[in-house]
């Protein structure tokens, strides 16, 4: 078998370990997502570096669960539990003033919930479900709070991507996918929309003390992929259910990005770049379109004031 083979094994079973000892006492940190896969593997890590760690999700007993499962892996663990639905701007507009009114401070947000591979559904405001959530959610979600943010620098901002915007194309005039919802391409679309967020919102901060991290955790056992499956196929479905409990990262290793990101020290001067096991790494040609990124941004924002 080829070296190549052999080298991506390793990489997608075992990946690279965040080898940073940093201390994050004192740090308040939010989670979307938090309760769940990757998300719930970064707060247990984050929370034992001595972080106030809010876990942002919709499962909110779930949450409570998994949290009353961090502390007694981490008896120190300060951990709190809030109501979020990233499908719902009236439920982030209501988190984000529940976190403003008793949060003086935020250091890390971390957007890491998501949807992927779902079929062809929308969000409360009409939005097609995948960009719905995964953009247009943590895009509204990050806006609301990023005074805050910026008051409590150094800040960081963190999107949880994934090498499937490879797959992605943003068509502005079908951005509902009304035409043509092809549920991979959809969430490839998303993910692209995450990078290039994440490149826009870096030049907007610059010189504030906030800087911006996007990356792709890799190819992870978790709930998200429920989707993905049934999406090409049942029987391929099987298969790759099947595969990825055995070829996939754990939840463990496939965090281990998103925690880099979070407080790797020598990351203080980067903004805007993407990650993957550990390694700033180049995505996709049009995911460095900074004229597409400005342009998002500026649909992003039309499209939230249109529901208001």
């Amino acid at each position: 078998m080829p070296v190549s083979f052999f080298v991506y094994m390793r990489q997608a079973l075992f990946g690279k370990k965040c080898r940073s000892r940093a201390k994050l006492n004192e740090r308040i940190v939010i989670i979307t997502g938090g309760n769940a896969g990757i998300g719930k593997e970064t707060s247990l890590d984050l929370a034992a570096r001595g972080a106030k760690v809010i876990i942002a999700c919709r499962d909110t007993e779930k949450g409570s669960n998994v949290a009353q499962e961090i502390c007694r892996a981490v008896p120190s663990a300060n951990i709190i539990v809030r109501h979020l639905d990233l499908a719902s701007f009236s439920s982030i507009r209501k988190f984000a003033q529940e976190t403003l009114r008793t949060e003086p401070y935020i250091h890390l947000l971390i957007n890491n919930a998501g949807v992927a591979g779902c079929p062809k559904s929308t969000t409360e405001e009409g939005f097609e479900m995948q960009f719905g959530v995964n953009h247009l959610g943590h895009f509204l979600l990050t806006k609301l709070l990023l005074d805050r943010i910026k008051a409590s620098a150094p800040a960081r901002i963190i999107n949880v991507a994934s090498v499937a915007h490879l797959l992605g194309k943003i068509d502005f005039n079908d951005i509902n996918l009304d035409h043509n919802y092809q549920p991979l391409s959809a969430y490839g679309r998303s993910k692209l929309a995450n990078i290039l967020f994440t490149r826009e919102l870096a030049k907007k901060l610059k010189g504030t003390g906030v800087t911006t991290y996007c990356l792709h955790p890799g190819a992870v056992h978790t709930g998200l992929g429920q989707h993905l499956g049934s999406s090409i196929g049942q029987f391929i479905g099987h298969v790759y259910h099947g595969c990825s409990k055995v070829f996939f990262k754990s939840p463990k290793i496939g965090a281990q990005t998103t925690i880099y990101c979070a407080v790797e020290e020598s990351l203080a001067t980067e903004s805007g770049l993407y990650y993957c096991d550990c390694t700033v790494i180049q995505p996709s040609a049009r995911a460095l379109d900074d004229n597409l990124a400005k342009k998002l941004w500026e649909v992003s924002e039309s499209l939230i004031a249109s529901t208001q």
